[in-house]
């Protein structure tokens, strides 16, 4: 939602690209796209062919440099850079909201959540107070930037959720492949283990299916040679033979143990029929 929205506030800065034959209309655009509400996402600005002709002007390739810290950079690098362009207010907020994406990204350990500390971030973002960071947390909640709580008796920003609004730095690139890489090999090894663990399963199956077939074939000899009287006590040790028989045709005598007992005191019952 958060992307689609910053997406779509950028599409007039993007239409108005191709009339920004000049490289003097191509700066003022980013710094008209840069202070408007809702722009988040500089993608697509910064790879228009118009921006990226700045970097060929001395005079205004800071503009560019801009551009790219708001893409993917952070308040400090803004601050540590040398002869870029004094930001209006929108632009400052805009971009301190960014970093705190970025910070609270980089903090997010493995199966936590974030926990910032009021003076790390007053560091980051260059601010004075402690009122000043918890307006800007706020803001950043209001605009759906992320979802979070304020702890001001601990000193702590703590961030649940984080909005996908922040590119990737070319020099990420190389670090975010092999993360995929490494991802993708987790699962071919999870994959693999589920394998060898239907198969096994299967054998499983067979092999007790085979020993029910064993026990049926076995039980239907033994009938037949204990078949031949049939007053009516023999018919009543026959009935009783039958029925453990049916029992173990259906699983429900599929312990080779329960089986062999249900089986040997029906043939002890049988074979008195004949005392």
């Amino acid at each position: 939602m958060e992307q689609a929205k910053a997406l779509n506030a950028l599409e007039p800065f993007l239409a108005l690209t191709k009339s920004a034959t000049s490289p003097r209309a191509a700066a003022d655009l980013i710094s008209r796209a840069t202070s408007a509400p809702n722009t988040y996402l500089f993608t697509e600005l910064l790879q228009a062919p118009q921006i990226q002709a700045l970097a060929s002007n001395p005079e205004l390739a800071p503009h560019l440099t801009v551009l790219q810290i708001f893409s993917y950079g952070t308040y400090e690098t803004y601050k540590s850079t040398a002869g870029l362009p004094e930001l209006n207010d929108a632009q400052r907020l805009k971009l301190r909201q960014l970093s705190l994406l970025t910070l609270a990204n980089q903090n997010n350990g493995e199966g936590s959540e974030p926990a910032l500390s009021y003076a790390s971030l007053q560091r980051a973002l260059d601010l004075p107070t402690r009122q000043s960071l918890e307006e800007l947390v706020i803001s950043s909640i209001y605009a759906g930037l992320i979802k979070g709580q304020l702890n001001p008796k601990a000193s702590l920003v703590q961030i649940n959720s984080v909005a996908p609004l922040r590119d990737v730095a070319p020099t990420a690139i190389g670090g975010l492949l092999s993360s995929l890489q490494a991802w993708a090999d987790r699962c071919d090894s999870t994959l693999s283990s589920l394998s060898a663990q239907m198969d096994q399963l299967r054998a499983d199956a067979d092999r007790r299916a085979a020993q029910e077939a064993a026990w049926a074939e076995t039980t239907e000899k033994l009938l037949e040679q204990e078949g031949g009287n049939k007053n009516d006590k023999n018919k009543k040790a026959h009935h009783f033979l039958r029925h453990h028989t049916d029992k173990i045709k259906r699983g429900q005598g599929s312990n080779p143990f329960s089986a062999a007992d249900s089986l040997q005191e029906a043939l002890d019952i049988h074979r008195a029929g004949y005392s």
